[in-house]
């Protein structure tokens, strides 16, 4: 099987595609390199926008995987207009011409910030998608686009993700357990905005088995799918951080309570997943927090930009102003 991975060189990427390539998948990515390239060898890349992508491009695939997009708030508050047209119009677009070049299905990487803010209800995939955040929204009208293509010869599978957290190639530290795994190390300090709060949190490799069961399954099944390893109070996260992190560092870590407003919290179901797709998940915050420590001495400077998506999307942008 021959598949496309569009974004493929990013933080979950660069942890899928060396999986893809170990179950025997021929893989072919496609991306900027915003963020490096931290693949195997040997992976064709295309070093290609996107949007300049045509059915052409995606001829002779059999699958395409979009991973690409504006990955969080953050970078979707900095540039709103970019947000909508990266994570709204781009997977859109590429359904349309994978669906027309004869791919037989097309995976999408949603999220469940589509949710909003809900209270004190477990949200499953026929809940109510209320963000009211240029993320959000603009992640849900990707996934509806994407959707519109599918029929009987053409599966769309949009898999709305938990905050994606552990240890990637291309490593991340602006991801809520990633965040307060550096703050434990640098401030021996977490601070923990509002412990109330509910988050879907998904293991990195539990992404990965997500991706690799949406590929394996049967061109009959498609639509939305919850994906988390669990769902978690970031009280609860940070209670967890704390006491690996010290357990590990053998320095006594605290915790900070500042108990501000936040108007994003969710928890999941992923039981369709489960029932549907055959995911079962198997990491928990401890594994995120061992797998991140043990490869403690391959990051150097935990504050690079390198490792904040915000920071290298300034970056880029003022390079481009710049003329360089």
């Amino acid at each position: 099987m021959k598949i496309l991975v569009a974004g493929g060189a990013g933080y979950i990427g660069s942890a899928l595609v060396p999986e893809l390539l170990e179950h025997g998948y021929d893989v072919v990515v496609i991306d900027l390199l915003w963020f490096g390239n931290y693949l195997p060898e040997g992976v064709k890349i295309i070093e290609k926008d996107l949007f300049s992508c045509e059915k052409e491009d995606f001829e002779g695939f059999d699958q395409v995987i979009f991973l690409a997009g504006l990955s969080n708030d953050p970078m979707a508050e900095y540039s709103p207009s970019k947000n909508f047209v990266y994570n709204g119009a781009l997977p859109s677009y590429l359904a349309y011409i994978a669906k027309f070049a004869g791919v037989k299905r097309f995976i999408y990487a949603s999220s469940c910030s589509v949710y909003g803010y809900t209270i004190d209800k477990l949200y499953d995939e026929e809940s109510p998608a209320i963000s009211s955040y240029p993320y959000g929204i603009s992640k849900l009208q990707g996934e509806f686009g994407a959707l519109q293509m599918a029929d009987e010869n053409f599966s769309v599978i949009s898999l709305r993700q938990g905050t994606v957290c552990g240890h990637s190639p291309r490593m991340r530290f602006d991801l809520i357990v990633n965040t307060m795994f550096k703050a434990a190390l640098d401030q021996g300090k977490i601070t923990v905005n509002n412990p109330s709060i509910w988050r879907p949190i998904l293991s990195i490799n539990d992404a990965v088995r997500a991706y690799l069961r949406a590929v394996q399954a049967n061109y009959s099944v498609g639509g939305i799918f919850n994906v988390a390893s669990d769902n978690y109070t970031v009280g609860q996260v940070g209670d967890n951080v704390r006491d690996d992190m010290s357990r590990l560092t053998g320095s006594k870590i605290q915790i900070e309570i500042l108990n501000k407003q936040d108007f994003r919290n969710y928890k999941v179901s992923f039981n369709k997943a489960k029932m549907f797709l055959g995911y079962m998940p198997k990491e928990n915050v401890t594994d995120l927090i061992t797998a991140m420590h043990s490869h403690l001495d391959s990051y150097g400077d935990l504050s690079n930009a390198a490792y904040y998506n915000i920071q290298v999307f300034k970056n880029i942008e003022n390079q481009q102003t710049d003329g360089t």
